[in-house]
């Protein structure tokens, strides 16, 4: 009896939590109904009474509408109903999470609110041109670099590249690599993977070409150096190692969103000529950045310093030989 008795209040507890929220009350009468057909816990008013008050000084936050009949809903929730939108719409449209996982993870988000507002979190986002990922591994892939880090030890894995045939083939003839992890770094819908081997130095590894769950070895991490800056790493247009360098773009008036978007809202402008303006930004010089100036066509132009413009004339003239 007693051992029903505290069963008691944790069912109804998950009766309060799984059906009730603002617009959706229960009644003494339905929760003592829900108890017995649910759970086959017997129960009247006065138990129901003595049971909330057990779980409010427990710190569930019930609220009670006084009526000839009162009825309760759970009031307050981990994550509003905004809030999980916002999550499921960060599920479904993340490159890094497969179709498969992300239907999990909605049916688990979904679960942190009431059944009633179930429908509410259908949602209709479309994520143009968004490719899920196959890999189920990259879970655990994640998880066994996080495990090395906090541990510091160095790891090792296969690491692989599609070649013209769309065939995986194992980089580094196939040895593995062994690398001291860092700190994995999320940029453009990829997870990279920061860290440093003795033969390339830092490097970036993007996590969804790590063939396996990497092993952890014994042997001691090399710490990542006091002086070291994350910035020397060209987050902003891909994983790219290298010295950033102020550059200066001249840009069409009609460009300033995607300037914006790229660069944010606190950087300073200068107007030319009512048509044009003026920006300097910090920039590694490297591949991705050109292809963005070029995708501009012409409406972005980099005028300083020499060397960048130059390299950048060299990519054009390459690109218009080998077309």
């Amino acid at each position: 009896m007693e051992t029903t008795k505290n069963l008691r209040a944790l069912y109804l507890a998950k009766i309060l939590y799984e059906q009730t929220d603002e617009e959706h009350p229960l009644s003494t009468n339905q929760l003592i109904e829900a108890l017995q057909k649910e759970f086959g816990i017997s129960a009247h008013r006065v138990t129901i009474y003595e049971d909330m008050e057990q779980l409010r000084s427990f710190g569930v936050d019930i609220y009670t509408i006084k009526s000839t009949q009162n009825k309760y809903y759970l009031a307050e929730r981990l994550f509003d109903l905004p809030e999980l939108k916002l999550l499921i719409d960060a599920v479904e449209s993340s490159k890094f999470i497969t179709a498969k996982k992300s239907t999990e993870l909605v049916g688990k988000i979904t679960q942190l609110s009431s059944r009633n507002k179930a429908d509410e979190l259908k949602r209709t986002l479309y994520a143009e041109g968004r490719i899920k990922p196959e890999n189920e591994k990259i879970y655990y892939i994640v998880d066994a670099i996080h495990a090395a880090i906090n541990a510091g030890k160095k790891i090792s894995f296969s690491y692989f590249q599609y070649n013209g045939r769309k065939q995986q083939k194992l980089k580094n003839s196939g040895a593995e690599y062994v690398c001291s992890p860092w700190m994995l770094v999320w940029n453009g819908d990829y997870y990279y993977l920061l860290g440093h081997t003795d033969k390339h130095g830092v490097t970036p590894f993007r996590v969804d070409r790590i063939a396996l769950p990497p092993h952890i070895l014994e042997e001691d991490a090399v710490p990542q150096p006091e002086d070291f800056d994350i910035t020397r790493i060209n987050t902003m247009f891909g994983m790219f190692i290298g010295e950033p360098q102020r550059v200066t773009l001249v840009c069409d008036n009609s460009v300033m969103d995607h300037i914006v978007d790229r660069f944010g809202d606190e950087l300073e402008i200068f107007p030319l000529d009512g048509r044009r303006f003026q920006i300097s930004v910090m920039v590694t010089a490297s591949k991705p950045f050109y292809g963005w100036v070029f995708g501009f066509d012409g409406k972005v132009r980099i005028t300083a310093p020499a060397k960048v413009k130059r390299e950048y004339e060299k990519m054009l003239q390459r690109a218009v030989e080998n077309n």
